[in-house]
């Protein structure tokens, strides 16, 4: 079932790259669930009464996705790929948007695990993590690539090896040194 099913979001990718403006009605029920899970992990922590959903934040993903016109989509992962892009774009627009609204705002301490967990400081959180990833996108594009696919996206590992064209063991040592050259400059940054 999970192989037809990522048979039939490759072929509706397929389609939609080739110009099929319908195969986005017929990719939307295919991914959505999976989408919206994600949405739903990241927003988890937030306060209730947070401005931002998970149905909210899939809609302004699928709205930037549709918008894809020169993406020549690779399939599944590759998508989920994107989604992991413009959700951490969604993400951070929204965090700056509520802090610039906000007084004050010194920012506070992430703490990092096997899954980047963030605390419920959640907007000052997704910027200092996007300032860190600034600074990893200027050390290594592929690793800071690696970062968003794995905490925007939440793909898996192998997923990733995917979209990057690697093996799934280049992906592991890469998380491995991430996660602590992240644990480090989020812990300065902290300090400073």
């Amino acid at each position: 079932m999970a192989a037809r099913r990522t048979n039939d979001v490759t072929a509706c990718l397929a389609a939609l790259s080739q110009g099929d403006k319908s195969a986005l009605d017929r990719l939307v029920p295919l991914v959505y669930d999976e989408l919206r899970r994600q949405a739903a992990g990241f927003l988890r922590k937030e306060s209730p009464g947070h401005s931002l959903q998970p149905t909210a934040l899939v809609h302004e993903v699928f709205l930037k996705l549709a918008d894809q016109t020169r993406v020549s989509w690779k399939g599944r992962s590759h998508f989920f790929a994107v989604g992991a892009q413009a959700m951490r774009r969604i993400l951070v627009d929204h965090a700056r948007k509520r802090k610039r609204v906000k007084r004050g705002g010194g920012r506070q301490r992430i703490t990092l695990d096997e899954a980047l967990v963030v605390s419920p400081r959640r907007d000052e959180d997704v910027l200092a993590l996007e300032d860190a990833l600034v600074q990893l996108a200027k050390l290594d594009s592929r690793q800071a690539q690696i970062v968003e696919m794995r905490f925007f996206g939440g793909l898996t590992v192998q997923e990733v090896a995917e979209v990057l064209g690697v093996s799934k063991r280049t992906v592991e040592a890469e998380w491995t040194m991430i996660r602590a050259w992240l644990r480090r400059e989020l812990t300065e940054g902290e300090s400073a």
